[in-house]
This record gives structure tokens, sequence and C-alpha cells, in this order.
């Protein structure tokens, strides 16, 4: 009797740890899906309980590298939410493609065309923007490039453009609305900076270096400006599907840089749509969060190195032995689109070459 009492004691008792368990995992998906579309601001009834965040209808965004890739996907965004637009980007015929792809969500569009690695131009850029609209209260720096290749083939020169792009890039514009903004106590600045900026990536290193930079100005910023009404969201993503690796730049083995790359950024286990990264973005910039790191993949290798960054980086040296050597190595830079070969022409890159045509990589906008 014992015996059979204690089997059955220990049949409940078995099955209360599977039934807990099961809610547990339950609870843990479930937890997931809800925080996930909080952040992309996807669930019913958040306006009325104030996890929408605040009203941007009528607000003018200037966003920088906005011709194509992410930049005009989050123009589409702000677009949506009823904002007015002012597009920068270097290449004018882009950025009238950009223009007219924007403008179909009915929003009020304008363009100019600069280098934002220079002042004056950067300068002048925000003048014709208050000009056409008053004011400027959402700044985005986005502006970005993407240069791949063993440390060996790299140049000076190559760490200059990644500086002057995406760190000078991001602090003359700031500059120059930031007078405005102290004035009339109240403004956004959004840095677009990346995983790259928290765990330096072999490969990337110009890349890296400037993404770092950009991270400490954005952090900075926020923790100053705060007491003046001003927030500044740092925003870290991973890979997005944005189409950009048609036309980053390689050196080294071209093709076996470009592959390794390009199927990785397109590639759905390691990469999110940046349809998905542009309504995260723009959500986080409506509640006003500090920070915003994108996809689960690139937060979970910023907390492994945070945490244990001698482990991380013994292994992202044993990731370095997988990638194409220096030997041989070319100093060349060439583009993704001159770099293909026939397995980056294949069904393995669809998603990403199908966001290259969205997104206006590909010299036409869907």
């Amino acid at each position: 009797m014992r015996r059979r009492n204690k089997f059955i004691l220990g049949g409940i008792a078995t099955g209360m740890v599977a039934a807990g368990a099961a809610v547990g995992l339950g609870t843990a998906y479930a937890g997931r899906e809800i925080l996930k579309r909080l952040r992309e601001g996807r669930l019913p009834g958040l306006e009325s309980l104030g996890f929408e965040g605040e009203d941007l209808r009528g607000q003018t965004v200037f966003i920088t590298g906005s011709s194509r890739g992410l930049g005009l996907a989050l123009a589409e965004e702000f677009a949506r939410q009823g904002c007015k637009l002012v597009l920068c980007a270097r290449d004018e015929e882009e950025l009238s493609r950009a223009r007219e792809h924007v403008s179909r969500l009915g929003a009020d569009v304008r363009t100019v065309a600069c280098d934002v690695a220079n002042q004056k131009e950067i300068e002048r850029a925000i003048d014709e923007a208050r000009r056409e609209f008053g004011r400027i209260d959402v700044l985005v720096n986005n502006a970005g490039i993407i240069a791949v290749g063993p440390i060996l083939t790299q140049k000076l020169e190559d760490f200059k453009e990644a500086m002057d792009v995406m760190f000078w890039g991001a602090v003359y514009p700031t500059l120059a609305v930031l007078p405005e903004m102290v004035e009339r106590g109240s403004g956004r600045i959004v840095n677009i900076t990346s995983i790259g900026g928290k765990v330096s990536v072999p490969h990337l290193v110009p890349y890296g270096c400037a993404k770092f930079a950009a991270v400490g100005f954005s952090e900075g910023l926020y923790a100053e400006l705060k007491k003046y009404g001003i927030h500044v969201l740092t925003v870290v993503p991973g890979l997005m599907r944005t189409g950009s690796h048609l036309n980053a730049q390689f050196k080294g083995k071209h093709q076996k840089e470009y592959g390794w790359f390009a199927l990785s950024a397109t590639n759905p286990l390691f990469s999110i749509s940046v349809e998905r990264a542009a309504r995260q973005i723009v959500h986080a910039t409506r509640r006003r969060s500090p920070e915003l790191a994108i996809s689960w993949q690139a937060e979970l290798l910023a907390r492994a190195h945070g945490a244990a960054p001698e482990l991380t980086l013994r292994a992202l040296a044993l990731v370095n032995h997988l990638l194409p050597g220096a030997e041989g190595a070319s100093s060349e830079k060439k583009t993704g689109r001159e770099s293909r070969s026939p397995l980056t022409r294949s069904p393995l890159t669809a998603l990403g070459e199908r966001a290259a045509r969205r997104y206006n990589q590909t010299g036409e906008t869907a």
C-alpha cells in the first residue's frame, strides 16, 4: 500500500512539475511576444495606456543617409506618423527617387544633397530645412558606410573615411541643431550606431572604430542634454536586411569577403527585416527610450561581451580563422555588386535582394 501511495504521489509530483514547466515555457514565450510587440508598438490599446509614446504628428524630421536602406525605411515610418521630412544624402538622383517613394504616403517631403562629412555642407542643409519648415524637431544621424576586409588590407584613409562619415557625420549635424533645441527646451536626436560599436568584429575594424566613437558620443549626449528637455536615443542594430550589402565596399579576396557578409546580412537566422527595425526605432523615439538594441542576436552578443569580454574576444579570434585570409589579398576596393559569385546570386540571398530593390539600393524603388 505504501509503495502504491508513493507511486501515486510520485506520479502527481511529476505531473505537477511537467505542468509547471509547460506553464513556464508558455509564459516565457507569451512574455517574449508581448515584449517584441511593445518594442514595435503593435499591441492594441497601447496608446490609451501610455505605452505608445508621444504623438509626432506635424513634427519635422531630418534624416541623414536617407536616400536608401534603413534611412529610407525610417523616412517611410516617420511619414506614417504624420511627420514632415527632410531627406539628406550625397546623390541627388537617389534622393529624387526616395522623395517620390515617400511622397506616396502623403508626407510633406523635402530633399537636400550634402556630404555629412563636410561641416559647411551639413550646416547649409540644416539651414535649408529651417527655411522650409521653421525648425527641426527630430534629427536622425543615420549616414554610414560599410568597408569589409582583413586589417592588413586597410589603409589609414579607410579609418579616416569611416570616422568622417559615421562619427563626424553625426557630430556636425548634432552641433548644428543643438542651439535651437536648447533654446526652446525640446527636441530629439536619434543616433544609429551598431553592435559593431559595442563589440569589435573581425574584418570590420575601421567600421567598428567609428561606431565605438558614435556610441560614446550618443551616450554622453543623453546624459548631458536630458536637463535641457532634449532626448537622445542610441540605436544599436545587429544585421538588418537593408540591401546595403550590394553597395558595401570590400577589400581582400573580394568574392569570398562579399560571400560571408552577404549571406549573413540577408539570412533571416542572423538578420531582421529593415521594416521591422524602422518600426522599433520610431517607436523607441516616441517613447523616449535611452537605448534600443535591435535583434536578440545583437543584444546577446553585447551582454556576453559586457559580462565576459575575454571569452568573447577569444571566440571572435576563432571566428576570424574561418574568414578569408589576407595572404595574396588585394587592397583595392570593390562594391558588393562587383564582387558577386554564383553562390551570392542564388536564392540564399533572395530576401536581401528584395530589400535592395525595395529600398533604392539598385537604382530603383519598388
